[in-house]
């Protein structure tokens, strides 16, 4: 793997361009997908109580977009996992011992339930009893909240990499504990963080289209109903969102501070150190970090930072400074710094090169165990002897810094929206005289995918230059292939995904614009597609 130190950076900035491409649109699908499965079978459970035919109308008036949506995010899903083969090899052959066991079992069990009844709960109105329906509908959602923890689970790895161990002999890592990986720390937090935050992203689509009928003085009662439902839904997810949002914030600090320091653009660290909540940072170059001063016209919380990474008000929260320099914790453990972590990990890469050399020559050498001892002591450090300059090791500041307060400023004014809409939707009659709120409904559908894709971008641009955090950099992940190449596929996805997206915007509108809720609904009249 050593000839990956000279490989053109072009290719790294394409394949980096193109993943980053296609994950952004494969999560403008997902939140939605993840969001109408919990509304719609909340809606369905209210027909199967009351068997009023109001709810069974309601119900797949919104399984129909919930299909519509659900259709495009397999397609940009399924190209997503391909590209780790053919941009990132190198990182498939390094750790696919391990990424591959979540993904797998996300196709064969999870991405085979939610295909199954989805497929039930849109054709099998007429065929099924009410309930075994009800029952297809949950579990749809059911599938698919299970795909979502399985590639959550491969992600929360790649952010923390627990329960494997090197093999010199393979030259690949392997997996000694399951259950380490399938329910580390990590995982469990960004799964109950970023389902949680689907719930909203859902709650406040079903209000804002919703909002778009009362505007148009169209189906009221159903918009009403599917508000005060979304309203609901929405409060309890924004809740449980800044819970486990918490939570996440003190995995990060513990076990990825470099990006916690860039979100906060924190260069010099210490105890109680200050939230700031906001702060002109340049957006458009790298911080001159190395001189310690803070970002101009600073505003902020005293002592935040530290409340939100240790739960304490004093507790120690590094910055960009100490961590390339090396600091004590506070256990009295030292952290290296970055030069020493890059000669270690150098002599990792050297150790390995000559185990792998000695080895082809004679199997029962009498250095072999030496050189496997030495290689376990550096292991840890292995992926920053790919690392050339310290800078490196900083990921872009401004980027994370701005993404992180848009992520934070937006779930804190859908938490008042939620609150807002739910009130009059449950105390008012809100078919009349709130046309504001109906607007502000709409509004707060773009900026919610705006906070939500932010969120995606400080917890995959935080991480850079890793594509496995301390593991392996993203210089020696990707393939060895032509950067034009890559280029060009960047350009032929751009052109696919953005048809997709017009195209799904396009039938959902057109559903929304036909939808007549006098007329009785099923799922297979194609009136309103």
């Amino acid at each position: 793997m050593t000839h990956l130190l000279t490989v053109d950076p072009t290719l790294i900035d394409w394949s980096r361009a193109q993943f980053a491409l296609t994950a952004i649109y494969h999560w403008l699908f997902v939140p939605l997908t993840l969001g109408l499965a919990l509304i719609m079978g909340i809606m369905e459970t209210c027909y199967y109580r009351t068997g009023k035919q109001f709810w069974k109308d309601t119900a797949i008036f919104w399984q129909r977009l919930f299909g519509v949506n659900f259709a495009m995010g397999v397609a940009t899903g399924i190209i997503l996992e391909f590209e780790f083969g053919t941009n990132w090899s190198n990182y498939s052959w390094f750790v696919g011992d391990i990424f591959g066991a979540p993904l797998a079992i996300e196709g064969i069990v999870a991405f085979f339930m939610e295909s199954t009844f989805v497929a039930v709960m849109y054709f099998g109105w007429q065929k099924v009893s009410r309930g075994f329906h009800l029952a297809s509908t949950w579990l749809t959602g059911l599938g698919a909240t299970i795909s979502a923890w399985w590639i959550l689970v491969a992600n929360a790895w790649m952010q923390y990499p627990v329960g494997c161990e090197f093999n010199p002999d393979t030259v690949r890592n392997e997996m000694t504990s399951f259950m380490d990986v399938a329910l580390s720390p990590f995982a469990v937090d960004k799964f109950f963080h970023t389902v949680t935050s689907t719930w909203v992203v859902g709650a406040v689509f079903v209000c804002a289209v919703s909002g778009w009928y009362l505007l148009k003085r169209r189906e009221q009662e159903m918009a009403r109903q599917s508000i005060k439902i979304a309203s609901i839904v929405g409060i309890v997810a924004a809740v449980l969102t800044m819970a486990t949002g918490d939570f996440s914030a003190v995995k990060v600090a513990e076990k990825q501070p470099m990006k916690l320091a860039a979100m906060e653009a924190l260069y010099n660290g210490g105890e109680g150190v200050s939230l700031t909540a906001v702060a002109a940072v340049n957006p458009f170059q790298q911080p001159d970090y190395a001189k310690g001063e803070e970002p101009l016209l600073r505003i902020a919380i005293p002592n935040g930072l530290s409340l939100l990474a240790t739960h304490k008000a004093d507790g120690y929260v590094p910055g960009v400074n100490d961590l390339l320099n090396g600091y004590t914790r506070a256990d009295g453990t030292r952290e290296l710094s970055a030069e020493e972590k890059m000669e270690r990990g150098r002599k990792a890469i050297a150790a390995l090169a000559e185990y792998r050399k000695l080895k082809a020559a004679d199997d029962n050498d009498a250095r072999l165990p030496e050189l496997a001892e030495q290689l376990k002591q550096d292991m840890p450090y292995f992926g920053y002897g790919y690392i050339k300059d310290r800078a490196e090791l900083v990921p872009y500041i401004p980027i994370n810094f701005y993404a992180f307060r848009v992520m934070v400023g937006v779930g804190t004014l859908l938490m008042l929206f939620f609150l807002i809409i739910g009130h009059i939707a449950w105390r008012k009659d809100i078919t009349s005289k709130y046309r504001w709120l109906y607007v502000a409904a709409l509004v707060m559908l773009p900026l919610t995918y705006l906070a939500s894709e932010a969120g995606w971008i400080v917890a995959e641009l935080g991480r850079q230059p890793w594509a496995i955090q301390d593991m392996l950099p993203t210089v020696a992940a990707v393939s060895d292939i032509k950067s034009g190449s890559v280029a060009f596929t960047f350009f032929l996805f751009l052109v696919l995904f953005t048809v997709l997206l017009v195209a799904e915007v396009s039938i959902m509108c057109r559903v929304i614009r036909k939808y007549n809720a006098e007329k009785p609904q099923t799922s297979t009249d194609n009136t309103y597609v």
